[in-house]
């Protein structure tokens, strides 16, 4: 398991993300149109696994606007913005923001996720919901870049996932 904070307060996930160099885990996901989205309907891209813990938090809308924002440039690759939100919240923010580049999918149905990427926080007061963390994946589905973040309201190190891509 790994450890991360909350204002400071120490918080345990579920395992471990995936390894560099390893096949990531089968996946599914709720999309905004109730329609089940699965990492295998992506092979043949890349796809980057924007994960956090609800879209209406400031921290976890700015990695999706961020992500927005960098998708424009990036070829054959996919965003998805990954939370147990219902995809009506998350089809309502995207709306509002114009966000259109990222996709937004819920684990809502398939909570095996979070415990399948080793981002479930199992205790504190945001037990339940998914860390803040970054998987790449190659287009082979291989994992290529992971980052958990440390403290839960800080941002992800877009840079570093960005140069991945």
């Amino acid at each position: 398991m790994a450890s991360i904070t909350r204002r400071g307060v120490t918080i345990e996930t579920i395992g471990e993300l995936p390894a560099p160099g390893s096949k990531a885990p089968a996946a599914q996901f709720a999309k905004t149109d109730l329609t089940t989205l699965t990492l295998a309907d992506l092979s043949g891209q890349r796809v980057l696994l924007n994960i956090f813990p609800s879209i209406d938090t400031p921290t976890c809308a700015k990695s999706v606007r961020r992500f927005n924002e960098a998708a424009a440039q990036l070829d054959n690759t996919v965003v998805l913005c990954i939370s147990a939100d219902l995809p009506f919240a998350q089809a309502q923010f995207c709306g509002a923001e114009g966000l259109d580049r990222v996709m937004p999918v819920s684990t809502f149905r398939n909570r095996e996720f979070g415990t399948d990427y080793g981002v479930e926080m199992t205790d504190g007061s945001l037990r339940g919901l998914l860390s803040r963390a970054i998987v790449i994946l190659d287009e082979t589905g291989t994992v290529i870049h992971t980052e958990q973040v440390p403290e839960i309201a800080q941002e992800p190190d877009y840079d570093a996932a960005l140069a991945k891509l």
